[in-house]
């Protein structure tokens, strides 16, 4: 099937609905069941059509009427007296029936004028539950997971993973794919763990897997790699909102990379999870706090800073605190908590009072919220960590940094007890409008904060890491899930709450959530358990019965064709053609961009106010190195859907667009990057053939099939006859980038073979992973 074809029936499942996750009451399978679930068939509903007006927000609900409880729900209407909104086991005596099936827009819910209107499948639905006795469930995320019996399932599987993702497909009548070959399993293992295409010399090594080199081996083998950490801290860099400036108009350069080389080192040593959040969040409060412990801490500090003169400082400070609030409960919780940063949550059960207990634990920090303007920027801010050089060869010799200067990163710092702040909550979140005091707290929906924690940063990263947290657990499992297989087994990895997506398959989501745990949150385990189970090693092979059943392949019984972070789409390139610097951590580096887009921006000044390309080495650094400048963000980058950086993300876009081709097809380091393997393949080579062989296969990490060799065999011709009979464009042509050009190379066959290797960067399959 072609990717064109597939692209629009995509796009038209899509249109139509066809294998929707949203809002799953619609769906025809669901009209069938037997007993009506409320958190899977009617709080979706009540939640898309009826808690902005009757659910938690205190504020704006109508009538005295609220839904999203229990016993909100059940209690006689304040306005209709004798008449209750809900009897179980009887619509007809339930004012809430009533109100959804009537014509009268006067009595009508949701009315008219909000655009909200029940579908008669809804309706359906909502009085069936009625008559089943309409029972009410905790919202599943809040509950707290546990282990469900492990399904039966055939011998495909390999792993308790399997038995889940099969008995979902069979409950779909879908059948999962053969198994990938073993070139796409190690370029796809390659390329998740690692985020680097695997040498032609690893792909012989693990040709069928035989003997040592088991798939095992090659997955033990690629979690010790150094690149690892690399890869997986671009997830983290992302919830992290890491950058190289601070943001805002002037937008001056900082030094927190410091930070971004801790992150590879925490995911390299294989730092368990519930320490590596407690370090983070509280590194400073521990017992004994070291200088990395510390470090750590920077993840609440890289968000922006004003260096603007005339700023009121408490107002910024407060933007601080609230910035660091909501990277918590987004990046770490998976919650919409900001919402209630100016009233009661609309959809989930957090009051704006909660929000502000929560907002107290970060609200001691000795930060400042201006400390001068642009003329008396510093690269740190208050409070700073300082790294002296016998730190680089002790307890901190993970950062790597070129010389022997003193390095200042803003990291955490407490104040003391008779120093610290009172916390208020602020009318509408506004700074200077303080009403009521509130204490460090937590929301009690999820998880009581215990009497026995310390109030402080520290205790609230006990409180997320306890094993009756419903959430800690499994939002960063889905995380992972996420960066795997495209989606996580939550759609919506940012919201657990009554709006996010449900659960594909729950009861897998809680298995390996509990699972984590009991293994001592061991993030290089779980990557392996997902990585050995026979669905993760299915063929990407669509056909007809997925795209109509299954378009957006929520129930796995394919590999997931998905496009590479914009990062790792330069480190292919990099590695392929020989060029990749593999040296870990340092500085951020600027590599190859067109000329004056910062210039353009007019923000910057000094070492910001003019974009001064790098040299040498630093040009062929991976992508994760590159400088972030936020209101600049890098442009390569963005084209192919990076994070810019300026707030928590947990999840990024896909988009297939024109200016990604343009990308490929013109940018500096793809040219030079084909410049340079053309010129080791033709000096390797005699023979032409197998230099286009051997290009293909360091490029698309498998073999050409015949139909293949061929087209690009008459390319290769074409190209080398334009080149013989206009000599002339043969050095404008080889002459890109800094790498030195050698005399010998400027000859027709490099430069033809140069144009084959820009077409193998721009296939689609190249920058996918399949």
């Amino acid at each position: 099937m072609s990717a064109k074809y597939s692209f629009y029936t995509l796009f038209l499942a899509g249109l139509f609905g066809w294998g929707c996750t949203g809002t799953l009451s619609n769906s025809p399978e669901l009209q069938a069941v037997d007993q009506i679930s409320y958190n899977f068939h009617i709080r979706p509903i009540l939640s898309d059509k009826c808690f902005a007006c009757h659910g938690p927000d205190a504020n704006k609900r109508e009538a005295g009427l609220r839904l999203d409880t229990e016993t909100g729900a059940f209690e006689a209407l304040k306005e209709s007296p004798g008449k209750f909104a809900l009897v179980a086991g009887d619509p007809n005596a339930s004012e809430v029936y009533h109100r959804i099936i009537s014509e009268d827009p006067s009595e009508q819910m949701p009315p008219p004028e909000s655009n909200l209107k029940l579908l008669d499948s809804e309706i359906e639905l909502i009085k069936k539950w009625i008559e089943q006795g309409a029972a009410y469930e905790p919202h599943w995320a809040f509950v707290r997971p546990e282990k469900k019996q492990i399904p039966e399932a055939p011998d495909w599987a390999r792993n308790e993973i399997d038995h889940f993702t099969w008995k979902k497909m069979k409950e779909k009548g879908l059948e999962p794919n053969p198994e990938a070959e073993d070139y796409e399993l190690i370029k796809r293992a390659s390329l998740d763990l690692t985020g680097l295409p695997p040498s032609p010399e690893i792909l012989e090594r693990y040709q069928g897997f035989e003997g040592e080199n088991t798939y095992e081996d090659l997955l033990n083998n690629l979690l010790s790699e150094q690149s690892f950490g690399e890869k997986l801290a671009i997830l983290w860099l992302d919830i992290s909102r890491y950058s190289d400036s601070y943001g805002y108009q002037d937008d001056n350069i900082r030094t927190q990379w410091p930070y971004r080389d801790w992150l590879i080192h925490a995911f390299n040593n294989n730092l368990p999870y519930d320490q590596f959040i407690t370090w983070q969040l509280a590194g400073d409060l521990l017992p004994n706090p070291t200088k990395e412990t510390i470090l750590a801490t920077a993840f609440n500090r890289n968000h922006k800073y004003t260096e603007e003169g005339g700023v009121i400082d408490e107002e910024y400070r407060i933007e601080y605190v609230l910035d660091k609030t909501n990277t918590f409960s987004t990046g770490v919780l998976g919650i919409t908590m900001e919402c209630a940063q100016c009233h009661d949550h609309k959809y989930d059960p957090f009051s704006q009072k909660e929000y502000f207990e929560l907002f107290a634990f970060f609200n001691n920090s000795r930060e400042k919220g201006f400390e001068g303007d642009v003329s008396v920027s510093k690269p740190a801010k208050t409070p700073i960590l300082w790294v002296e050089q016998e730190d680089l060869g002790g307890i901190l010799d993970f950062i790597n940094h070129p010389d022997t200067s003193r390095l200042s990163i803003s990291v955490m710092g407490e104040l003391d007890e008779e120093e610290a702040r009172t916390t208020y909550i602020l009318d509408r979140g506004v700074y200077d409008a303080p009403t009521d005091p509130v204490n460090p707290s937590t929301p009690a929906s999820i998880l009581e904060f215990s009497d026995e924690l310390p109030k402080n940063r520290l205790g609230l990263a006990q409180w997320a890491t306890n094993k009756d947290n419903p959430l800690t657990a499994r939002v960063f499992v889905n995380l992972i899930w996420q960066e795997i297989f495209g989606t996580g087994i939550v759609k919506s990895a940012g919201d657990f709450g009554m709006q996010g997506d449900l659960p594909s398959h729950p009861e897998l989501l809680d298995w390996l959530a509990v699972d984590f745990m009991e293994n001592g949150w061991d993030i290089k385990r779980l990557l392996k358990k997902i990585l050995s189970s026979a669905t993760y090693r299915q063929s990407a092979q669509i056909t007809d019965r997925h795209l109509k059943t299954d378009p957006e392949n929520v129930y796995l019984a394919r590999a997931p064709r998905l496009r590479l972070p914009a990062e790792n789409i330069q480190d292919l390139v990099l590695a392929s053609s020989g060029l990749l610097v593999q040296k870990v951590g340092g500085p951020s580096v600027k590599p190859y961009q067109p000329d004056g887009i910062w210039e353009a921006a007019t923000s910057g000044r000094g070492e910001l106010a003019k974009y001064e390309q790098d040299t040498g080495e630093s040009l062929y650094r991976r992508g994760i190195y590159n400088f972030i400048k936020l209101t600049v963000p890098p442009p390569k980058a963005i084209i192919f859907d990076a994070s810019n950086r300026d707030r928590c993300e947990v999840g990024r876009g896909r988009t297939n667009t024109p200016l990604q081709a343009l990308v490929m097809l013109n940018d500096p380091m793809v040219l030079e990057a084909a410049r340079v393997l053309a010129s080791e393949l033709t000096n390797k080579h005699s023979d032409s053939e197998a230099a286009v062989e051997e290009a293909f296969k360091r490029i698309l990490c498998r073999p050409m099939k015949d139909s293949e060799a061929s087209l690009i065999s008459d390319y290769f011709k074409d190209q080398l006859e334009r080149f013989g009979s206009e000599p002339e464009t043969i050095k404008p042509t080889l002459a890109v980038g800094e790498y030195p050009l050698q005399e010998e190379d400027i000859n027709p066959r490099t430069a033809a073979l140069m144009q084959v290797i820009v077409s193998l960067y721009n296939l689609e399959e190249t920058i996918t992973k399949i």
